[in-house]
C-alpha cells in the first residue's frame, strides 16, 4: 500500500474547537463519505489538480471540490504546512464563485496557525 504524501489535520481554535469537524458531523453519512473519500485522494496521490482540488495561488489556501447527491457541491479549504494538510474551512457552494468572505476565513484560521508554528 501506498504512504501518505500529506497527512489530513483539522484546524483547532484556542477554545479548542474544530469547526471542519463540527461541520462534517452535521452533514449526511453519505456526503461525509464522500468528501472523506476525496481527502484521503489528496493525502495519497498529492499533487492533485482539477477537478478535485485547485489552488487560490496568491493565499496559500487550496480547495476540496466536492460533488454531493442532489446536484449540490462542497468544498473544504486547506493549506499545507510541512507534510500536513490544515483543514480550515468547510461549506456548501451555492454561488459559482468562491465567496470572498470563506476565503477570507480561511486565510485568517490559516495565518493564526502559522503565527503558532515554529
Amino acid at each position: 500500500m501506498s504512504q501518505k504524501k500529506l497527512t489530513a489535520e483539522f484546524y483547532c481554535t484556542s477554545a479548542g474547537n474544530e469547526p471542519v469537524r463540527d461541520w462534517l458531523k452535521g452533514l449526511s453519512d453519505k456526503d461525509r463519505k464522500i468528501i472523506g473519500q476525496d481527502i484521503a485522494t489528496i493525502e495519497y496521490a498529492w499533487p492533485v489538480g482539477m477537478p478535485l482540488c485547485r489552488s487560490f495561488k496568491k493565499s496559500g489556501i487550496w480547495e476540496i471540490r466536492s460533488n454531493l447527491d442532489h446536484k449540490r457541491i462542497s468544498r473544504v479549504l486547506f493549506f499545507i504546512l510541512q507534510s500536513r494538510m490544515i483543514l480550515v474551512h468547510g461549506f456548501i457552494k451555492k454561488t459559482q464563485k468562491t465567496p470572498l468572505k470563506d476565503l477570507q476565513l480561511a486565510e485568517t484560521r490559516m495565518k493564526e496557525v502559522l503565527r503558532y508554528e515554529p
